[in-house]
């Protein structure tokens, strides 16, 4: 279900797409709900680490990249009839704007060749996805990109992380949701490889290349009413971790304001042969936010329990209230705070304009090989201007900065970070 193109992804796609609309020709429905849209999105990527690598003896001194990416998403409709089939496809491409073999490796292109310190030129992605549907579930099998609380894809650089597999989903009654999947392959976010499935190996929590044959989840989703909504998930790494997730989403107006909480809570263990070592963790996050007129101000609270970090699949991003632009604040045993402000500029007369700044602590941290207490704090701003009208109606701008610094640099180094994103959404059909 997947092949990577040195060039035109988005042809192969199309051409394919069309191929497939010409052999249900008379199934209305499978042109009339189709839709194909393009993402382009330019990123400048900076990040300085403070220690620099000469004393440090942890590589380069800097990563600083730019690259210009497009994202193709086709979606068609379904054939008509009792059983409707479709089709999906996804044709990713990125080049090398600017980049040194000093600055490389920044997540956002491969390495060229058997050069790690050489970016390449140019790279390209595809995958496809056959989809059967009845009533209101649905059964894909192929690439997909899944946004699940125990399965979030990345798209923090510039083309995102694809995961390949099946997955079922049904919503046969109102405000009631089933998932299931199973998921055996991934493509990261800066590469072309289709590779095994396996556990994240951030600052060494576990030891990387830890494979595991598939991974399979599981999960629910109740809406009781338009301002109280419940989720549960189980997943399985295949002889690395099982995991649970219970999330609950309330939102309240006041006479003053509207109060907004989510609450998080996650189980994990290894099973079976645990592969990537003994995990015993539990992690309890949650954040309450007050909103007035175009404030609103929020506070989280995150605390990891266990001797374990919280484990989850490389190429995903962990579903925690504070997981921010550089860290994710779950190593063993760490507790953590956030503050939070956004605003919209539309009050001022500038629709179109946010912004939003953060600052996260973390303490407690039970540090690989050391006796003495973790900490590390996050400082994150993002100021955000998307065109209202006009020529270049639509297209964003956000200009984002952190800020990291921890007492335990052996394993997360401190840094300073800058990235420039320009993205620009359109539709071909």
């Amino acid at each position: 279900m997947f092949s990577p193109y040195p060039l035109a992804p988005g042809r192969r796609v199309a051409s394919l797409f069309l191929l497939c609309a010409g052999a249900n020709a008379q199934a209305g429905g499978f042109l009339e709900d189709s839709s194909a849209k393009v993402e382009a999105r330019t990123v400048y990527f900076n990040r300085d680490f403070r220690d620099g690598h000469s004393s440090s003896g942890q590589g380069a001194s800097k990563r600083e990249e730019w690259a210009q990416g497009f994202i193709l998403n086709v979606q068609s409709g379904y054939t008509e009839g009792l059983v409707g089939f479709g089709v999906d496809a996804l044709g990713m491409f990125g080049v090398k704007l600017d980049s040194s073999p000093a600055d490389s490796n920044s997540g956002l292109l491969p390495s060229s060749g058997h050069n790690p310190r050489h970016s390449a030129d140019q790279y390209a992605k595809m995958g496809l996805a056959a989809k059967v549907k009845v009533s209101n579930t649905v059964l894909k099998y192929g690439s997909m990109m899944p946004d699940v609380p125990v399965l979030k894809y990345n798209d923090g650089r510039l083309l995102p992380t694809m995961f390949q597999g099946a997955m079922l989903t049904s919503e046969e009654r109102r405000d009631l949701k089933f998932t299931l999947a199973r998921l055996d392959r991934y493509t990261a976010r800066d590469s072309t490889d289709r590779q095994n499935i396996r556990v994240h190996c951030k600052n060494k929590r576990y030891a990387c290349d830890i494979e595991a044959d598939h991974f399979d989840l599981a999960g629910v989703d109740y809406r009781v009413n338009e301002r109280f909504g419940a989720q549960y998930q189980v997943a399985r790494l295949e002889n690395i971790y099982r995991q649970q997730y219970f999330g609950l989403v309330a939102s309240q107006p006041l006479p003053v304001g509207s109060l907004a909480a989510d609450l998080r809570l996650i189980k994990s263990d290894d099973i079976g042969n645990a592969r990537a070592g003994a995990i015993d963790h539990r992690a309890v996050s949650g954040m309450l936010g007050y909103s007035l007129g175009d404030h609103k101000l929020s506070a989280g609270w995150q605390r990891m329990y266990g001797d374990s970090a919280m484990p989850y699949l490389d190429g995903s991003n962990p579903y925690l209230v504070n997981y921010a632009q550089v860290n994710d604040f779950a190593a063993a045993q760490e507790r953590s705070w956030q503050v939070r402000y956004d605003y919209d500029f539309k009050a001022l007369g500038v629709p179109g304009l946010t912004f939003f700044t953060r600052y996260i602590n973390g303490d407690h941290i039970q540090v690989p090989g050391s006796h003495a207490e973790g900490k590390e704090w996050e400082r994150d701003s993002e100021l955000k201007y998307q065109v209202q009208s006009g020529t270049f109606k639509d297209v964003s701008v956000r200009l984002r900065n952190s800020t990291y610094r921890s007492n335990y640099e052996r394993w997360a180094r401190d840094m300073d970070e800058t990235r420039v994103i320009v993205s620009y959404n359109f539709s071909l059909l």
